[in-house]
């Protein structure tokens, strides 16, 4: 049985049987497309279609190793037609095939077949997908679970959930949301496990697109960028710091490497956004994880820096519902995310562990969003569950927040 993750799959369902639009599915490598994909296929099935109809390719299968051309690739799915009947066409790890672009506008073009494929890297949506198919495929994002699927995969599997949320955040800081990691009970196997996937990255997801000179020069970047992460940084900085370090990189090596772990989907860039002059500020962004996981399991000190790693689990959970995020500045101050929804609508939102302290960190995150004159949606998101009442700005239990799904 497949733990059905909602959240995706009801974006997806309204165009299960659409045979013009191609639904693309990208996430970092092991994310659970592939169980994604599984799922709605079953629900397909289950609606009443017809298993003859329903052509699913797993082309990272031994059995299809060989199938490496855009040729091979249309040959491979002719002959999986069964029915004239609108066909449901799953390809997953599509990119595996050079030219595979054609061949799925191809079908898209005949008709008669709903088509779904999956891929692990901003690669996927480059070049002749784009350019040939604009307005004719959507991208659904996946990301790692989220805190309250988290919870949800575990009670699926038959595992402890703690009842105290802190107890049971902190195990999700420590362990990430990689889906498999939920089964695998020692927390050292689950960090070899994180290790691997890593590893897979690289080999399968930038080493085959990316001219990497100096394996070692570009694991000093990824390992600097993934030990600072939630920082505000700029590619000069990033090079001064790693300099400093002593890496001798260029800038042009630096802007390099990133851009290759932001394609691979380790990485996230988030942009800061002027708030007076409403101009982004291009130089300067934050870069979060795509998995906690990605932090622990390169580091073996579990104590927990709650500033960034809070900042990014609201991130990523913000993103997962499809918001835009920024980070704000205004004037000295900044807010930790602008968030914008796809009604067009913001949102504010600062995040720290508690603001129970002292006066001084209360009037630390609230002062941010004191100082935005419109009328929009402010937060301040902490584990806190005693809530302050300030200037209409709504405080909230992040993670009672995040296990009922709510929206900011």
């Amino acid at each position: 049985m497949l733990f059905k993750r909602e959240k995706y799959l009801k974006k997806i369902r309204p165009f299960y049987h659409d045979d013009d639009i191609i639904k693309v599915i990208t996430g970092v490598r092991r994310c659970g497309k592939s169980s994604l994909m599984e799922t709605i296929a079953d629900e397909i099935k289950q609606s009443g279609v017809d298993e003859d109809n329903i052509i699913y390719l797993d082309l990272d299968k031994r059995e299809n190793r060989k199938i490496k051309t855009a040729d091979g690739l249309e040959k491979l799915i002719e002959s999986k037609i069964k029915s004239d009947k609108l066909n449901y066409l799953f390809i997953d790890e599509v990119q595996n095939v050079a030219g595979f672009e054609e061949v799925i506008n191809g079908f898209r073009s005949d008709g008669g077949f709903s088509i779904f494929i999956t891929g692990s890297n901003s690669y996927l949506l480059s070049g002749e997908l784009v350019t040939k198919l604009t307005g004719r495929y959507l991208e659904f994002e996946l990301f790692t679970l989220s805190f309250e699927e988290y919870e949800q995969m575990k009670q699926f599997y038959g595992k402890q959930v703690d009842p105290n949320g802190l107890v049971e955040l902190n195990n999700y800081i420590l362990e990430g949301g990689f889906p498999r990691t939920v089964q695998i009970d020692d927390l050292a196997a689950k960090r070899t496990y994180v290790t691997g996937v890593v590893n897979e990255i690289f080999e399968k997801d930038i080493k085959r697109r990316v001219k990497i000179k100096d394996k070692a020069a570009f694991e000093a970047v990824r390992n600097f960028v993934i030990n600072n992460f939630g920082a505000t940084a700029s590619i000069k900085s990033l090079t001064e710091a790693l300099k400093k370090a002593g890496l001798n990189i260029t800038r042009a090596t630096v802007t390099k490497y990133i851009t290759a772990l932001v394609d691979a989907k380790i990485l996230y860039d988030c942009n800061r956004f002027d708030m007076k002059s409403k101009k982004a500020l291009a130089s300067e962004k934050k870069y979060y994880l795509a998995d906690l996981s990605f932090y622990f399991a390169q580091n073996t000190d579990n104590r927990i820096n709650f500033g960034p790693v809070l900042e990014n689990i609201v991130y990523i959970y913000s993103r997962s519902l499809d918001y835009s995020v920024s980070v704000g500045r205004i004037g000295k101050l900044e807010c930790d995310f602008i968030l914008r929804n796809t009604e067009n609508d913001y949102s504010y939102v600062q995040v720290a562990y508690t603001i129970l302290q002292s006066q001084d960190t209360e009037n630390r995150e609230y002062k941010p969003l004191e100082s935005i004159n419109d009328n929009y949606a402010k937060y301040v998101a902490t584990t806190d569950y005693t809530l302050q009442k300030r200037n209409g700005i709504k405080h909230i239990n992040l993670i009672e927040f995040m296990k009922s799904e709510s929206k900011f």
